[in-house]
C-alpha cells in the first residue's frame, strides 16, 4: 500500500496534501473498489469545500462511493481530465488522480502516515 508521509489521511479514505492544496482518494480505496469507470467531480472552481462533505462520486466495477473533502478551503483547481481517464485513480492516485485543490487548506480530522496504515490494517482483519 503507498502512503506518502508528506500527505495527511482520512477514516474515509481520502489524501490531502498542504504544500499544494491537492486531495484525492487513497491508493488503499482504489485497490477496494477495484477497476474505476467513472468519476463526477461534484465541486468547481471558486466553491467553498468543507472536511467531511462530498466533493466527487466515483464507480467502479466492484462499488460506487463518494469522495469527500479532506480538508476546507477555497477550490482554486478541478481535474477536470479524470471525466475522460477515470482509471488514473487506480493507476496513480497521489499523481495525476488529484481531483481538486484548494487554498489555504485546513485539514480537518486527518491521520499521518504511520497512524492511516495501521488504521487499514485493522479494518483487513
Amino acid at each position: 500500500m503507498n502512503t506518502p508521509a508528506q500527505l495527511k489521511y482520512t477514516k474515509t479514505d481520502e489524501w490531502f496534501d498542504s504544500a499544494s492544496g491537492g486531495m484525492g482518494l487513497t491508493d488503499y480505496a482504489q485497490s477496494q473498489l477495484s477497476d474505476i469507470v467513472f468519476i463526477e467531480i461534484l465541486v468547481d472552481v471558486g466553491d467553498q469545500v468543507e472536511a467531511g462533505k462530498p466533493i466527487a462520486s466515483v464507480e467502479s466495477v466492484k462499488a460506487s462511493a463518494e469522495i469527500f473533502a479532506a480538508a476546507n478551503g477555497k477550490v482554486t483547481a478541478v481535474n477536470r481530465g479524470l471525466s475522460d481517464k477515470p482509471e488514473t485513480l487506480n493507476s496513480d492516485p497521489y499523481g495525476e488522480g488529484w481531483m481538486v485543490k484548494v487554498e489555504n487548506g485546513t485539514v480537518g480530522e486527518s491521520m499521518d502516515s504511520a497512524a492511516y496504515v495501521k488504521y487499514c490494517e485493522e479494518r483487513t482483519h
